[in-house]
């Protein structure tokens, strides 16, 4: 009888111990959280700093305070008479902790990348890839210390008998490696940084990139879309970057009008009487049929058919008016690529290309003179007696027969 009750006795003394180390980790993990962390919280907000708040709203400090719990815990057991309970416990403790470090560390890293984020240098030179590698590596090494704790083994001796598992391993990370390679290539090569306008059709991308991770880049379309791109697939596949424009300040305007090419021809004296009422013409026109006299005269051009010798046309004389007009437009660049040219004629028509570099690279600015320039041309087009080309419409048919 009295071996039993010295028996319940020592069970209830275990029940009684263990209930008391359980409050202490409740009393350790209550005055850490609700006092000291708060402390720490308040004079976190209150300082200039920015790279702690990050800290605090990623929950770093929140994680710190379940290591006070853990440490009651530890140190408790030593009180135990149960030596093998004693064990138990604090290998569970050591287990808590290893993960306890992983994940804080996890989230430090987190943090360092959301700060890193907010400087310059983050758009030429984006880290998040490397960070998600770090934390990887963390996340592996807490595993294979977490194991050999639970098995009471040297990691060494399990990181030993994963060599034989290097093709199972590459296999299974065969992504993670394969975009690790290309987020390095990437920033080393400054192929992609946030911020930039790429195009990648075969994923139905067209806007800025607003992320570059490890295993994917974000791009927001103009749309407000979000198109999500593997990181990799930008090294083994074509897209069109215009960060190139951005930073040469210009735009291009490369834009041609379909003449019909009827209504090309010379012009007569009354035509060069009527234009030469144009501002932009007043000293192109002057000039130009003095030297296509003196040219006529010196190499004795026969005056009696129209093609003898040169001649002003509509269509040449309106390549040197839209040529003056973009010149005096303020919101075309002057010394870029500066062309009105004609293109190989079609069925449908003689096109007349306008290309240019407009000096507002906004897109809804740059669209604007675009349309203005074009709205002007198309206007300015009866006044050289030329026409557009355009395919017949129901209104060309229905003018037809009441013409019959």
């Amino acid at each position: 009888m009295s071996e039993l009750l010295e028996t319940y006795g020592r069970e209830l003394r275990l029940v009684g111990e263990l209930l008391g180390i359980l409050l202490g980790c409740i009393v350790a993990y209550v005055v850490t959280r609700q006092v000291i962390i708060r402390v720490v919280e308040r004079l976190v907000r209150k300082t200039p700093t920015d790279w702690d708040d990050v800290l605090l709203d990623k929950g770093v400090f929140r994680r710190l305070a379940w290591i006070a719990p853990a440490l009651v815990l530890f140190y408790s057991a030593y009180r135990l008479e149960d030596p093998e309970l004693q064990e138990v416990l604090q290998r569970f403790v050591v287990i808590y902790i290893i993960l306890l470090v992983v994940l804080v560390l996890s989230r430090t890293l987190s943090a360092v990348s959301e700060i890193y984020q907010r400087t310059e240098r983050a758009k030429s030179f984006p880290i998040k890839g490397y960070i998600q590698v770090v934390q990887i590596v963390i996340s592996a090494i807490g595993i294979i210390v977490l194991i050999s704790t639970v098995l009471d083994q040297s990691p060494w001796g399990i990181l030993s008998g994963l060599g034989a598992a290097t093709a199972v391993l590459l296999l299974v990370f065969r992504d993670t490696i394969l975009s690790f390679v290309a987020s390095v290539q990437l920033t080393t090569n400054d192929i992609v940084r946030v911020g930039d306008w790429i195009s990648m059709p075969q994923y139905g991308a067209d806007g800025d990139v607003v992320d570059i991770a490890l295993y994917t880049v974000k791009v927001q379309n103009w749309d407000k879309t979000i198109s999500t791109i593997p990181t990799a697939k930008l090294m083994q596949e074509s897209f069109r970057n215009w960060r190139g424009m951005s930073e040469s300040g210009g735009r291009r305007i490369a834009r041609a009008v379909n003449l019909d090419m009827r209504s090309i021809r010379f012009l007569e004296p009354v035509d060069v009487e009527s234009l030469s009422k144009v501002a932009l013409l007043r000293d192109y026109l002057p000039a130009r049929l003095e030297e296509i006299r003196t040219w006529n005269e010196a190499n004795a051009v026969d005056p009696k058919s129209p093609i003898n010798g040169r001649r002003l046309t509509n269509i040449g004389t309106l390549r040197a008016y839209l040529v003056a007009y973009l010149r005096a437009h303020p919101m075309i660049h002057k010394d870029m690529t500066f062309l009105v040219r004609q293109l190989a004629p079609t069925s449908e028509g003689l096109p007349l290309q306008i290309y240019v570099f407009s000096k507002d690279q906004v897109w809804a600015n740059y669209e604007a003179i675009q349309a203005d320039i074009f709205d002007h041309v198309l206007a300015a087009l009866p006044a050289f007696d030329l026409r557009v080309f355009q395919q017949p419409t129901g209104h060309d048919f229905s003018a037809l027969r009441v013409s019959e």
